[in-house]
């Protein structure tokens, strides 16, 4: 196997586990970082290790032109992803009337406009191979609402939109295009939340493992799942089914 997948917000949590599981499973990883290099650098040595080609690109998923101008001259050198997994994201959680406007705009081109602004510059050169694998992180916020979350549930619900409509140009072209939508995971973003009482209402009674998430989506790049397009698939322990 020589496919190269580009995983945004990989220095840590979700991205890092999927960088790592990927690379486990024969995948040639393109790390992503904004500002924290030196976990990028700590995950890059990690997939060394496993004896895959590794490298890091610094960028702001914020940023349409830095995106454009990195990631084409990034597949100029290197040719084609094979997959992409949109991971990068933030939250900035307040009820909806004290909401900042910083808040929703900060939110929503992060994580919306991250999804169109990472994919836009490599999308054709993935239909001009005829194959690839594109999967989007959304969340149970943007399947069901959260209470001081409309920021951030709009834009995982985009999310899944996005990657629905994607799915239908691209499948002809044998690319996949699915969502995986994680529940209460433990990480960096879920620190700060009162656990205890959300466990009370998660049947499994737990929460979830950014590693569980990254099982998920490597079945998604595998080829038992060449079929599955267009899918939300919920790594939740059973949270609002």
């Amino acid at each position: 196997m020589n496919k190269t997948v580009l995983i945004t917000g990989s220095s840590r949590g979700i991205g890092k586990e999927t960088a790592i599981y990927l690379a486990k499973n024969g995948f040639n990883i393109v790390l992503h970082c904004n500002k924290n290099t030196d976990k990028a650098k700590e995950t890059e040595e990690i997939i060394k290790q496993e004896g895959r080609i590794v490298r890091i690109l610094q960028f702001d998923v914020t940023n349409r032109e830095q995106c454009r101008e990195i990631l084409t001259k990034d597949i100029e050198k290197y040719g084609a992803y094979y997959g992409v997994v949109v991971n990068a994201g933030i939250t900035a959680d307040n009820p909806f009337p004290a909401m900042e406007d910083a808040e929703w705009d900060n939110v929503i081109n992060t994580n919306l406009g991250g999804f169109y602004n990472t994919l836009r510059p490599v999308i054709l050169s993935m239909i001009q191979q005829r194959n690839g694998r594109i999967v989007a992180l959304s969340s149970v916020s943007g399947l069901t609402g959260n209470r001081g979350q409309v920021n951030y549930s709009a834009s995982k619900a985009g999310i899944i939109g996005a990657v629905k409509a994607l799915a239908r140009e691209v499948a002809k072209r044998n690319i996949t295009v699915n969502c995986i939508a994680p529940g209460l995971i433990e990480s960096d973003m879920t620190s700060e939340i009162p656990v205890d009482k959300i466990k009370e209402i998660i049947p499994m009674k737990r929460a979830g493992t950014a590693k569980e998430v990254a099982s998920a989506i490597n079945y998604l790049f595998s080829d038992d799942a060449s079929y599955i397009t267009g899918q939300v698939i919920s790594v939740n322990g059973g949270l609002y089914l």
